[in-house]
């Protein structure tokens, strides 16, 4: 009785395993069970996003690594982007189950390529690895910003970093907050938006000399306009010179230059004539040349023939000081006395000196004793005061008037 119970207990218990493995919910194909201890494909085990060989991801997709069960041992993903390789900063969490990167790495870079390794350790200590890669979105259209000053110039103390952006930038917020200023010793920096592709930085005041200032760009990837995005990741620094402010009084005709609060000196000058008076206001230095050609053409002032009223092509010791055309230079063809008793220009500041430039004149003279970056204030002229866009001209403004301009304000 007892062998004949046993039998069919061991018989009822195969049945059991039989209708286990051939029941169905709906009369349909059979269910797979999962029994214990049988092991998962790589791809079930370690669960990756994106997936693998994902083309044209978008910058914002999430990126992770997950398990269902055991714990991540280790987690590399790379970065390859304009051939260099980069490792993407990440931690495992503390029950095991995930990785995801840093909060401070962002959104994914686009036009680059991912790799994924992961290795983990499923619920039986079995240890299983995966590899896995993707590429992001490749924009149709970069924006790029030209930016004065140099890396690692000099400068004066009215130095304004501008940015001009090749395209229309419609996200100024976004563009804004992705270029920082900083300096040593610290003062209060803040950009100020002329019209969409045109964006400058000045701090409340001068800087002070011997500043260090950074610019830490952080453009690449930074959407300016629908599908327009940024392709600059760098960082610029200048330093900060002497300070330098020359004062031209257009109606006395001179030039006072003062150097930290001292006078140098007090130069005659020539400035514009009065059909053709010069900008008052503060201007600064932009560029300076050792020579350069002038033609009036070029900044509208031409003859009846539709040729320029001047055509000077060797000016010597010129210094930029406004995009319309407003230059500080030497003048070899007036006559000597022309300055410091008259104005005869066509709204440039003329100093005396000789064809071919000398350094013993006074334009040779204030030339090599300037930087770009100088602040030249012109008062007392008959004309209106410059246009802060019109070069550097944004010392015309006042703070208030200069922080508004800001998209983050």
């Amino acid at each position: 009785m007892r062998a004949a119970a046993g039998a069919v207990a061991v018989v009822a218990w195969a049945g059991l395993l039989g209708g286990l493995a051939g029941c169905t919910p709906d009369g349909g194909s059979p269910v797979e069970v999962q029994l214990p201890g049988k092991p998962r494909s790589p791809e079930e085990a370690i669960r990756i996003t994106p997936d693998d060989n994902a083309k044209a991801v978008p910058a914002d997709t999430a990126l992770s690594v997950t398990v269902p069960e055991g714990r991540l041992e280790r987690v590399v993903v790379t970065k390859v982007e304009d051939a260099q390789e980069e490792r993407v900063p990440g931690s495992i969490a503390a029950d095991g189950l995930s990785w995801s990167p840093d909060p401070a790495y962002g959104r994914l870079a686009l036009a680059a390529k991912y790799t994924v390794d992961a290795v983990a350790v499923d619920g039986h200590d079995r240890r299983l690895a995966r590899h896995t890669t993707f590429t992001t979105y490749v924009p149709e259209e970069r924006f790029i910003g030209y930016f004065k000053p140099e890396n690692r110039s000099t400068v004066g103390t009215g130095m304004i970093i501008s940015f001009r952006f090749n395209k229309a930038i419609e996200n100024r917020a976004d563009v804004e907050r992705a270029i920082t200023v900083t300096s040593d010793p610290v003062q209060e920096v803040s950009g100020h938006w002329f019209g969409r592709d045109r964006l400058d930085f000045r701090p409340r005041q001068y800087w002070r000399p011997g500043t260090e200032v950074t610019i830490d760009m952080k453009l690449r990837d930074v959407e300016g306009a629908r599908g327009s995005y940024g392709i600059q990741n760098k960082k610029v620094r200048f330093t900060v010179g002497r300070h330098q402010v020359s004062t031209v009084d257009a109606e006395a005709h001179t030039m006072t230059v003062r150097r930290d609060g001292e006078v140098l000196s007090t130069v005659p000058v020539t400035a514009g004539a009065p059909k053709t008076t010069t900008y008052n206001g503060k201007m600064v230095v932009m560029e300076m040349f050792d020579v350069t050609r002038m033609n009036g053409a070029t900044v509208g002032f031409t003859t009846e023939e539709g040729k320029g009223e001047y055509d000077i092509p060797d000016v010597p010791h010129a210094l930029r000081l406004t995009s319309s055309g407003t230059f500080l230079h030497g003048n070899y063809w007036a006559h000597p006395d022309t300055f410091g008793s008259v104005n005869t220009s066509h709204g440039c500041i003329g100093l005396r000196d000789d064809k071919g430039g000398s350094s013993a004149t006074p334009a040779g003279w204030f030339f090599d004793r300037t930087l770009v970056g100088d602040v030249v204030e012109v008062v007392n002229s008959q004309d209106k005061t410059v246009a802060a866009d019109n070069g550097l001209g944004g010392w015309n403004m006042s703070w208030v008037d200069w922080i508004a301009g800001s998209a983050l304000a």
